[in-house]
């Protein structure tokens, strides 16, 4: 039975105790939840008017239900065809599951529109908004789909919620530059390492796709989302409550059923069991097609020098996936152990494809000189991967980024002395992964729920995401060091592993 009252006879709940909205604002939004008055929720939505013909199936009480949220820069009233989106993501929450399933769909896949021909999907949203995306999405990817709610916000209500928050701690894989005055692409100007993003920087990194792939985006959109989420406490977003459902419902347009107190009444209640679940990021099953060219085999296969232009999916990997999206993860159930089973602690780097690589880790260790905190650096890096110089991956001005020695500031404005080395698989791909070391004790970025395994007398902590290791870190009196993944987990486990039980000081 549900623990929300029901609303009978016009008289509003004032207060909807226990109720945790969490709501993925990728390129235009971050995760957001908190303690909501259903009456002043309804009140900022109506600032703007629902969407028209959402294509959705209004759900039942108390069951799962899956929520579209668009990243866009459309503005209530204005034509969609004037508007661009960034950003399509599924949101799947379930209260048998014991996590909220996220699934991207690549703005660059290729679908048929009517009256067009073949698309990228992102241009449905110009042609017909909202309502055409989702009737493409259930008809040509994901046959059976019914989308519950639609939930489009704005890139200026993105920035402003994410000031609102106080900002994210972000970890930032490598130098991100461009200038829009010679590139005509949005400006960016982010250098490699943890650190705290404000509004527009937030914004550029989530936005970012210049010199990648749109799966990277979403990898790195999704990333965004669950350290907003680890990192802001229920706590917090009772105390900012008023002003952020003020700003989310001056740039949100959602569907009608989420103007009305039942409908949110429903989904308030589903999300309260939802409030401490992790997020489980679904990977889409994309093939990236070469501009002008034929089919590439697979992610991760992009020949060198060839830059994908539409992404494709087969309809077995597409089923599967959808099947992935829809069914909840049990309670209580054994998730597979990260690094594919116990490590020997005698030799982690056994069956795993590392490469000694001393020479480079000093040069590196000597490169950053003496930042007032120790330096420990890999024995052994992914075979397929080299370290980053300032010489060999910058882009745009050289500004000592590779390695970077620089101070983070925590939330209680206190510096921390922390560095960063980079490394880089295929860099068309986006794939980097980095060495991380900091004098700050508790990073928001190891609030999170992880395994502990002791390797060459380290004592490390394993993060998951999605069944891949996408942190693996290690502490000392003096420091927390960390490994991080590339954005689309290209590193393996057992890589993850070997490449952190072998850090060393310089």
């Amino acid at each position: 039975m549900s623990w929300i009252p029901s609303s009978r006879g016009g008289t509003l709940w004032r207060a909807l105790l226990g109720a945790v909205i969490v709501i993925g604002f990728t390129a235009a939004t971050t995760a957001v939840a908190g303690l909501l008055e259903v009456n002043t929720f309804t009140h900022y939505l109506g600032f703007n008017p629902s969407i028209k013909n959402p294509g959705t199936v209004v759900p039942n009480p108390g069951h799962a239900q899956t929520i579209l949220v668009v990243g866009s820069d459309h503005r209530a009233g204005t034509p969609f065809r004037s508007a661009n989106t960034d950003t399509m993501m599924l949101v799947r929450m379930d209260p048998s599951s014991s996590t909220i399933n996220v699934l991207s769909i690549p703005r660059d896949l290729k679908v048929e529109l009517p009256g067009h021909g073949s698309s990228k999907i992102n241009a449905a949203y110009q042609v017909g908004g909202p309502g055409l995306m989702v009737r493409v999405l259930k008809q040509q990817v994901f046959p059976g789909l019914q989308i519950n709610h639609i939930v489009d916000v704005n890139f200026g209500g993105f920035e402003a919620l994410v000031n609102a928050i106080g900002c994210v701690y972000t970890d930032v894989d490598h130098r991100y530059y461009n200038n829009t005055v010679y590139t005509g692409y949005s400006s960016i100007d982010l250098q490699p390492g943890y650190q705290r993003l404000c509004g527009a920087d937030a914004l550029s990194f989530v936005r970012f796709r210049h010199t990648d792939s749109d799966l990277v985006r979403n990898a790195r959109q999704q990333d965004f989302i669950r350290w907003a989420k680890s990192q802001y406490s229920v706590s917090q977003l009772v105390a900012n409550r008023d002003k952020l459902v003020k700003i989310f419902g001056a740039h949100a347009q959602t569907d009608h059923n989420l103007h009305t107190t039942d409908g949110l009444l429903n989904l308030f209640n589903l999300v309260a069991f939802s409030a401490g679940h992790t997020i489980k990021q679904v990977k889409f099953p994309a093939i990236l097609q070469p501009c002008g060219g034929g089919a590439v085999p697979a992610f991760g296969h992009t020949a060198v020098g060839v830059l994908p232009c539409y992404v494709t999916a087969q309809a077995g990997p597409l089923r599967a996936v959808f099947r992935q999206f829809m069914t909840p993860t049990k309670r209580g159930s054994s998730a597979r152990k990260p690094g594919g089973g116990k490590a020997k602690a005698s030799n982690p780097s056994k069956g795993a494809a590392v490469t000694a690589d001393l020479a480079d880790g000093k040069s590196q260790a000597a490169a950053l000189g003496a930042i007032g905190m120790p330096v420990y650096y890999p024995r052994v890096i992914a075979s397929s991967s080299r370290y980053c110089t300032n010489a060999t991956c910058t882009i745009g001005p050289i500004a000592n980024s590779y390695p970077r020695a620089y101070q983070v500031r925590d939330q209680r404005k206190h510096l921390h002395t922390a560095y960063r080395m980079t490394l880089v698989i295929n860099p068309l791909l986006g794939q980097y992964y980095g060495v991380q070391g900091t004098n700050w004790r508790n990073p928001p970025i190891l609030n999170g729920s992880h395994q502990t395994r002791t390797v060459n007398g380290k004592r490390l902590q394993l993060f998951s995401n999605g069944g891949k290791l996408v942190l693996v870190a290690w502490r000392t009196g003096h420091g927390t060091y960390w490994i991080s993944n590339t954005l689309t987990s290209d590193v393996s486990d057992s890589q993850m592993v070997a490449i952190a039980a072998s850090l060393t000081r310089g």
